[in-house]
């Protein structure tokens, strides 16, 4: 089973930082997932970036680390260059690396910078655009592709006053996702899905290795439900704090 830190171990030191990545690796994870952000400039001229196409576009600034547009304005994010550098050098030359893609657009960017630094057969892309898959695959095969699912804009599971919703909607999607991961995971070129824990059943896992992908579940922070989807059969879970791999 995959340890994977997310964003390094950000339950230890702010994630999607170098120090973060550093500390993932002491704590003995397998792999580093972080986030790939487009920045605000490349929108400047009043385009939606819902509707981005997938592929080359234009270029305002360096891609950045980064969850979110307000993330990389409350500090000086690093650039793709700069973390991926890093893992070119030690401590960060001992692990794997996920490279979870935020908004459609530039992936040709991110393969070339990946393909320069010869670090392709390393690296992992997840995100819950399709749109980035379909291009991934026709234009960057070797690479390896995860799904990230749902497709959702933040955890309504957090929110008191929204959790019935959301209990109430993640029955429905238990249900839906074994068929919908059967229908197009293979189609999108995954090898792994990537899905929210409270989604994550015997019977997706099942089903996912009868179609050959992987379930990694994210993100796990107490250690009773990272024993539980263990005995499930997940292939990877992702946490804050990787140090409750070891204690449970």
């Amino acid at each position: 089973m995959l340890r994977i830190g997310h964003k390094g171990a950000d339950a230890l030191v702010p994630g999607n930082t170098l120090e973060s990545f550093a500390a993932a690796v002491g704590a003995g994870v397998d792999l580093i997932e972080f986030d790939l952000l487009r920045p605000r400039a490349d929108f400047a001229d009043g385009s939606d970036w819902r509707r981005s196409p997938a592929g080359p576009a234009p270029a305002a600034e360096s891609l950045v680390i980064a969850h979110d547009w307000a993330d990389a304005e409350r500090r000086r994010p690093l650039t793709l260059g700069e973390a991926l550098d890093a893992f070119t050098r030690p401590p960060l030359d001992r692990v794997r690396f996920d490279i979870d893609l935020k908004l459609t657009g530039r992936e040709d960017e991110l393969a070339a910078a990946l393909a320069a630094r010869g670090l392709t057969a390393r690296a992992m892309v997840s995100t819950m655009e399709e749109a980035s898959l379909r291009w991934l695959l026709a234009n960057a095969p070797a690479l390896d592709r995860g799904w990230t699912l749902p497709k959702v804009g933040r955890d309504w599971s957090r929110s008191r006053a929204l959790r019935p919703v959301f209990l109430a909607g993640a029955a429905a999607l238990r249900a839906r996702l074994p068929n919908l991961v059967r229908a197009r995971a293979a189609g999108l070129g995954a090898w792994a899905v990537w899905v929210y824990h409270p989604l994550v059943t015997r019977r997706l896992i099942e089903t996912a290795h009868a179609a050959g992908v992987e379930v990694l579940a994210w993100t796990v922070d107490d250690p009773a439900r990272i024993a539980e989807l263990a005995g499930l059969g997940a292939d990877g879970i992702v946490s804050n704090d990787p140090r409750l791999f070891a204690a449970t």
